[in-house]
């Protein structure tokens, strides 16, 4: 088969731009040549390029329709003839491309946290004939990434115990923010962590967002519950940074480390002979600064002229000791 007429497809060049803080800076580009391939009984040489992302700014602001780029074709000598269109994500609704100079505009704020990139298509068309001179190149818009999201503590506000007495560095709880900025692109997203309220007695650490008791011989008995204020400030804590706070209540835990002790020295009571077993004679109580299981009572007779004679339990409810008459009668 005898090929005709060889004929090279010209090639796109689509200089895409990014904004930055410091102004507009031209994005990268490359491409690549491969062999040769046959259609339509003609020889073409068929070109691809390997793109750089490029990156558009979120959140901005302007009037004016944000440049993103330019896509130009080597045929387009400027007499019209050439058109160009996009196709893809965004096309035409968010992203729109001037079909005779090939700029393209982002005509919508741009919120990187709803949708991080766009894929689009570019081509390059004969205006008369509708088909295409080069072809199609599939290209990625990322969205730039700024500090515009606080960290948040999700879990928040949080609540912890520890127990009383617990050495200096003994953990309480973790508490954690998410910043929903780019986490790798800057420090937008980096998180450190402080406290503004709950010292001397209580840190945390910076990094994790763990929480430590900073003081020993913390007492319940003395101050059981404590409010702490942690903040979690992005951009590495830097000025400038965004932050967020949440709450953390720490109640200290109760240990057993008060004896039970007897509001009075000694009890004296009249008992008559005549009051059968299992009478009650008495009731004591004594007081214990510890709560819960460490405050529940015991009672012993250990000593005096009473052994055998009388008894002692305890009132759950109450904790009371409860002396009862364990003998049949009483003899004076």
């Amino acid at each position: 088969m005898k090929l005709g007429k060889v004929e090279f497809c010209h090639f796109l060049q689509i200089i895409a731009l990014f904004l930055c803080l410091s102004g507009m800076n031209q994005a990268e580009l490359s491409r690549s040549r491969s062999k040769p391939y046959f259609q339509s009984g003609r020889t073409r040489t068929k070109r691809s390029w390997v793109w750089n992302q490029f990156f558009v700014l979120e959140e901005y602001m302007g009037t004016d329709p944000l440049y993103v780029g330019k896509l130009h074709s080597d045929v387009d000598k400027g007499d019209g003839s050439i058109k160009y269109i996009l196709s893809g994500e965004g096309a035409s609704s968010i992203f729109i491309i001037d079909e005779n100079t090939g700029d393209i505009h982002a005509t919508k704020r741009l919120d990187r946290e709803e949708q991080a990139y766009y894929t689009l298509r570019a081509q390059a068309l004969d205006r008369l004939t509708n088909k295409p001179v080069e072809p199609e190149s599939e290209f990625v818009i990322k969205i730039q990434d700024i500090n515009d999201n606080e960290p948040k503590f999700l879990d928040g506000p949080y609540t912890a115990g520890v127990p009383e007495m617990s050495p200096v560095g003994t953990s309480v709880v973790q508490v954690t923010a998410t910043d929903a900025d780019d986490p790798t692109y800057g420090n937008s997203a980096r998180v450190v962590y402080s406290i503004l309220q709950g010292q001397p007695y209580f840190s945390v650490e910076p990094k994790t967002g763990v929480i430590k008791t900073a003081l020993p011989n913390m007492d319940r008995e003395a101050k059981d519950q404590y409010l702490l204020v942690i903040q979690a400030k992005d951009m590495v804590g830097q000025n400038g940074g965004l932050s967020g706070t949440t709450s953390v209540t720490v109640t200290l835990t109760d240990v057993n480390d008060n004896p039970p002790r007897f509001p009075r020295r000694s009890y004296q009571y009249n008992v008559p002979e005549s009051l059968p077993v299992a009478s009650v004679v008495a009731r004591i109580k004594a007081a214990d600064a510890d709560v819960g299981p460490n405050a529940e009572m015991e009672y012993k007779i250990v000593d005096g002229d009473g052994l055998g004679v009388f008894k002692i339990s305890v009132d759950k409810d109450t904790q009371e000791g409860i002396i009862t008459i364990q003998k049949v009668s009483l003899i004076f």
